[in-house]
């Protein structure tokens, strides 16, 4: 990981969480963001179980390219993992079509690229079907696992195909193709950061019509994240909410403020959270007694409300830009 840039400081005293809110105003600088901006309504319903059982996809039809031959070696899943994956998918959850925004969200597990942490995608997506967002569970392939034939580039792969999957069935999902994120939990990061700052486009002359669309998140919410960052990040990089613990015991505190460093000075719009305890592996709060743990889904719908994510965008009209505040 590489070192921080100077005159950045996280402090956290006496168990309090410090939250940054940073925009880009036209006219140039860094500003905090505004405090009219419309508060989201509290969530009081957490992870209802759904009538039926989400649809399963998978990324390709007969198998991941050049892997065709290991699409049906089955997965190994005990407790709350899932490992052994060689016929990536995504999961699908969508939300009540009375409550549903059009917005949609990529969910990248964490696990080490050993394993993924199945827990961290169902409790997540429910709760983003709990503010009408679409959720989609990607297991993506995994080069840490045993005797693995995968590498970082079949990941981007990965990712890259269920955005542009999901894309491809917008109009069936009831979702904005220009308003799909990426959300991370750990290495979920890593996975995001693998897509979210090159351009994404498609291969126009693909045979494969998913191939030929963008492949580049919206937006993107990385919990504890981590990743291999470019030095420089593009002034086009997706919007970004972060959040993690200081006290997390792996070097998450330190890349998410990396992330929000590189941000900052491209001038793209992030808001941050550093909060004072809550270790690693705090995913969606479920297991903590702490307040501010338990509460900060709560921070996703504000952030995605205030970004415009959450409001239907007009036939035709523009996106939400990635500097200027909605």
């Amino acid at each position: 990981m590489k070192s921080l840039v100077t005159g950045i400081a996280v402090v956290a005293l006496l168990g309090a969480a410090l939250t940054l809110q940073f925009w880009q105003p036209k006219h140039g600088g860094i500003g905090r963001q505004s405090a009219e901006a419309q508060t989201t309504p509290p969530v009081t319903e957490r992870s209802k179980p759904q009538d039926t059982r989400p649809e399963v996809i998978h990324l390709w039809e007969n198998g991941a390219p050049g892997f065709e031959g290991r699409k049906d070696v089955p997965e190994v899943a005990k407790d709350y993992w899932v490992r052994n994956v060689n016929n990536p998918s995504i999961t699908v959850y969508l939300p009540p079509k009375e409550k549903a925004t059009g917005a949609g969200v990529v969910i990248a597990p964490g696990g080490g690229f050993r394993l993924l942490v199945a827990t961290e995608g169902d409790e997540t997506a429910r709760f983003l079907n709990s503010i009408g967002v679409a959720a989609f569970v990607l297991k993506y392939r995994l080069p840490n696992d045993h005797n693995s034939p995968y590498t970082m580039e079949n990941v981007r792969q990965d990712a890259y195909r269920a955005m542009r999957l999901v894309r491809s069935r917008a109009k069936e999902w009831n979702i904005d193709p220009h308003r799909v994120g990426m959300m991370g939990f750990s290495v979920g990061g890593y996975v995001i950061s693998l897509i979210a700052y090159a351009p994404g486009q498609g291969d126009p002359m693909a045979p494969d019509p998913v191939d030929r669309l963008n492949g580049r998140p919206d937006f993107q919410i990385q919990v504890s994240g981590d990743g291999d960052l470019p030095d420089r990040l593009p002034p086009d990089s997706p919007p970004a909410f972060l959040i993690v613990a200081n006290d997390d015991e792996t070097d998450s505190s330190q890349a998410t403020l990396e992330l929000l460093t590189k941000l900052r000075a491209a001038g793209v719009r992030v808001e941050a959270v550093f909060l004072a305890w809550g270790k690693h592996s705090f995913s969606m709060g479920g297991q903590t007694k702490l307040v501010t743990v338990k509460s900060w889904p709560q921070r996703i719908a504000d952030w995605m409300k205030d970004s415009g994510y959450l409001t239907p965008r007009a036939a035709g009209g523009p996106v939400t830009s990635h500097k200027e505040r909605p």
